[in-house]
């Protein structure tokens, strides 16, 4: 199970560069479930996702690269590319942080991931987290795949 939520993001945290990372690329080959193909530096994952804002069954499988190569020609919509800044926030939580390039160069999501539900329900925000959009889904990554950019 994963259970997530997501921020806008008021500003920058200091020292961004201090903090691991990894430059992901990802693209859909369904939206409804979800099954998305990722590179995350030098790994590829098939992953398929349950329905749920918050909270979904999530299973990633290994793939080789030829594979990834193979299915990213088969994907639909938009490849979205970002760098995912590794913030620890607590022992237990650690803090996502999306700067996206490519198509959506400048947008800035923050994500966190729970232990359980009850865990992401009574989570207080760091002041530069700005609006809580997990139930938005145009902060979807599965959403930003298909919108039609012009």
């Amino acid at each position: 199970m994963e259970i997530e939520r997501k921020y806008l993001i008021r500003e920058l945290p200091e020292n961004l560069e201090t903090y691991a990372y990894h430059d992901i690329e990802q693209a859909y080959l369904c939206t409804a479930p979800v099954v998305r193909i990722r590179r995350q530096d030098d790994r590829y994952i098939l992953t398929y996702k349950s329905s749920g804002m918050m909270a979904h069954e999530e299973y990633n499988l290994p793939l080789t690269r030829e594979a990834y190569e193979h299915l990213k020609a088969k994907a639909d919509g938009n490849v979205i590319t970002k760098r995912r800044y590794l913030i620890p926030l607590d022992d237990v939580l650690t803090i996502e942080l999306d700067l996206f390039s490519g198509t959506f160069a400048g947008m800035i999501l923050a994500e966190v991931e729970f232990p359980t539900e009850e865990a992401a329900n009574t989570f207080t925000p760091p002041d530069w987290f700005i609006e809580d959009v997990t139930f938005k889904k145009e902060y979807h990554n599965s959403y930003l795949s298909s919108v039609a950019l012009t």
